[in-house]
């Protein structure tokens, strides 16, 4: 081969190299320049068909040896149910933000009513168990946060946020018509059920909690390239106050402003993990999956009859989660 000959082909190898490297040094260059953090940020999201579960049970014996521990259980499960939220956050400063959102059920009625009944006459002994479909309000929820950027990522590759503050988070469960699924003697003169009991539509119960959580928790994002990232957030309450109010309709020996009133305290934490996308220059799909919790570890039920006094025994556990998918779209300005 001609040397000049050989020195051309080196020459068209050297320039087809050049065009294909370049497009990756200059991605990975735009990848690690600095981003300068936008100053507002709003996001729709979707949790989409979110499961939920509602559970409270409390102990009577103290009242009387004959009654069980627990002595009733009232379970709302497998309510799934499509949240909307709104979400915001405010960076100022150099480090600092505040965020916020608010979230509320498009629709609730989904999922079964349990309610229990024990003795301990011979043990503890099931005695009832009646099934209602669960309607309500559903659920609606709002989060209020302040927070620092502590940590920043070599090479603009993401960050860790630290933040504080509360949630307030209410749920309105509706059990609506009767079914006896079982009955049994329970042993003690005037507490009885009714086999085969079946009442379609009426209105059986209606539970509203209130969750008030202050909480600390952490924010983070790695991202892979300027197109694709994926985010961590969870939080965390160490203490927490619930107030549960309980009417039951068909009970004529009780008040329905409420029925049963609890009030306990507990503990709370939420996490979500999610990919991030960018779809243009300062706006985002995101998708991920997010699962929050609450239960107490000490409370108080209180009975309020029609007539006589009120009676307060021990709440031997209230608790109520909810996990799912999320999606949604995040807009920088």
């Amino acid at each position: 081969m001609r040397g000049w000959e050989k020195k051309r082909i080196q020459a068209s190898l050297a320039v087809v190299l050049t065009l294909l490297v370049a497009p990756t040094t200059l991605a990975w260059a735009q990848d690690t320049e600095p981003q300068a953090r936008p100053r507002v940020e709003l996001s729709l999201r979707s949790w989409l068909f979110s499961a939920g579960e509602t559970k409270w049970s409390h102990d009577a014996s103290g009242l009387d040896p004959r009654l069980g521990n627990p002595t009733s259980k009232l379970t709302y499960k497998d309510n799934d149910t499509h949240i909307i939220e709104l979400a915001g956050r405010v960076n100022f400063a150099r480090r600092w933000f505040v965020q916020g959102d608010v979230g509320f059920s498009a629709s609730f009625n989904r999922g079964l009513a349990i309610d229990d009944d024990y003795t301990a006459v011979g043990g503890q002994q099931l005695f009832s168990r009646t099934h209602s479909d669960v309607t309500g309000s559903g659920t609606q929820y709002v989060n209020l946060d302040v927070g620092n950027r502590a940590v920043e990522f070599p090479g603009s590759r993401g960050y860790l946020d630290v933040f504080g503050g509360v949630q307030y988070w209410r749920t309105e469960y509706e059990a609506t018509g009767v079914r006896q699924v079982v009955c049994a003697p329970s042993g003690i003169p005037g507490l009885s059920c009714t086999p085969n009991l079946n009442l379609p539509g009426v209105s059986a119960i209606t539970n509203t909690t209130h969750w008030i959580s202050p909480h600390v928790g952490v924010k983070t994002e790695y991202r892979f390239s300027r197109r694709f990232s994926v985010e961590f957030r969870g939080s965390f309450s160490p203490v927490n106050v619930v107030l549960n109010d309980d009417v039951h309709h068909l009970r004529n020996d009780l008040q329905q402003n409420p029925s049963f009133s609890m009030i306990g305290v507990g503990f709370a934490g939420q996490g979500e993990v999610s990919m991030k996308v960018a779809l243009m220059r300062n706006v985002w799909l995101t998708a991920g999956y997010r699962g929050w919790f609450n239960r107490t570890y000490t409370g108080t039920l209180e009975t309020h009859p029609i007539s006589g006094p009120s009676e307060s025994v021990p709440l031997r556990e209230l608790q109520t989660f909810r996990h799912g998918t999320t999606l949604g779209l995040t807009a920088a300005f």
